[in-house]
């Protein structure tokens, strides 16, 4: 069955001149199938540099958003519709517009994990590969209002060392779900490992706490984490992420070994996308993605931003 869906897939990115995006949480057969894989900042890459037609965005909302907004030349689809993101559900326009209100000069970050109304309040966007890179591009004698991710958003403190950041409440539920002590017991019982974590976890602090003695810790984006990976001399990693990425990790990395800092870190959202609803949305047109114009304008400028940082 699945090898005829991918054959079906196939036939039709020929006949609609597609290509299928996929983000590295996606489930591993959609992964195998991608032309592009990898996390939002990636994407946002590749979807600029191709010359198909029609771009189908195997991931969550705000990305299908954000190639919309990036190539508003092209048909953007993504099959299921109502693929969201609890992230970027923890901050509204108003919220913001008040928020900015209070700090009527600070210059406003949003990690690209928003709908494209945030994005269009923002000076500058992120990703968790490069949130640090961009907020070191700012100003440090002005105020930074980041968004929406808590986790995130500490990490950047942390690495900036920057007092002036102002950090909103938010955090995507399945980051904020890997317990500390899942995590540490899954690390005492495999000696030698390294500790992969990614900036949206709850976690990160008792990560960095571990002593040295009993693991090494970084904190990686998901790009991060596979170019670690591959690079690392350590042949035992326990990650701290949505467990979809552990797929792209074994797959680049078949003589080491990958385990899951907690194997319920499984996003809803992404796995609501299947090889069926990419094959159907190919076929049928379905869901496509077009963000206004007078709001694309504004949230372009944010997206520019963030890419040319890189």
């Amino acid at each position: 069955m699945e090898q005829t869906l991918v054959k079906e897939i196939e036939a039709l990115k020929v006949k609609h001149n597609a290509v299928v995006l996929a983000h590295n949480y996606e489930p591993g057969p959609i992964q195998d199938l991608a032309d592009f894989l990898g996390d939002s900042l990636a994407l946002a890459r590749w979807a600029q540099k191709s010359t198909a037609e029609v771009l189908v965005l195997a991931g969550v909302y705000f990305m299908a958003e954000t190639a919309s907004i990036l190539c508003p030349d092209k048909t953007v689809l993504i099959p299921d519709s109502g693929a969201g993101c609890s992230l970027a559900d923890t901050i509204t326009p108003e919220q913001l517009i008040s928020w900015k209100k209070q700090y009527p000069d600070a210059t406003v970050v949003s990690y690209v994990n928003t709908s494209a109304a945030i994005k269009a309040l923002s000076d500058y966007c992120c990703t968790s590969s490069n949130a640090v890179k961009v907020v070191e591009s700012i100003d440090p004698d002005r105020d930074i209002l980041f968004l929406p991710d808590f986790f995130l958003g500490s990490h950047v403190v942390r690495m900036t060392g920057r007092k002036n950041i102002h950090v909103w409440n938010g955090e995507c539920h399945v980051h904020a779900a890997i317990e500390n002590e899942d995590m540490v017991n899954k690390v005492r019982r495999h000696p030698g490992a390294e500790l992969l974590v990614h900036p949206e976890c709850g976690c990160t602090t008792r990560a960095l706490a571990i002593p040295p003695k009993e693991a090494t810790s970084r904190v990686l984006s998901t790009d991060g984490m596979l170019f670690y990976a591959r690079t690392s001399p350590a042949d035992t990693f326990v990650v701290a992420t949505e467990v979809g990425l552990l797929h792209r990790l074994r797959k680049e990395n078949p003589d080491k070994t990958f385990l899951a800092a907690h194997d319920d870190a499984l996003c809803p959202f992404m796995n609501m996308i299947s090889l069926e609803k990419i094959r159907d949305s190919l076929r049928y047109g379905r869901h496509p993605v077009k963000v206004a114009s007078a709001l694309r304008t504004k949230a372009l400028i944010p997206l520019e931003r963030m890419v040319a940082v890189g």
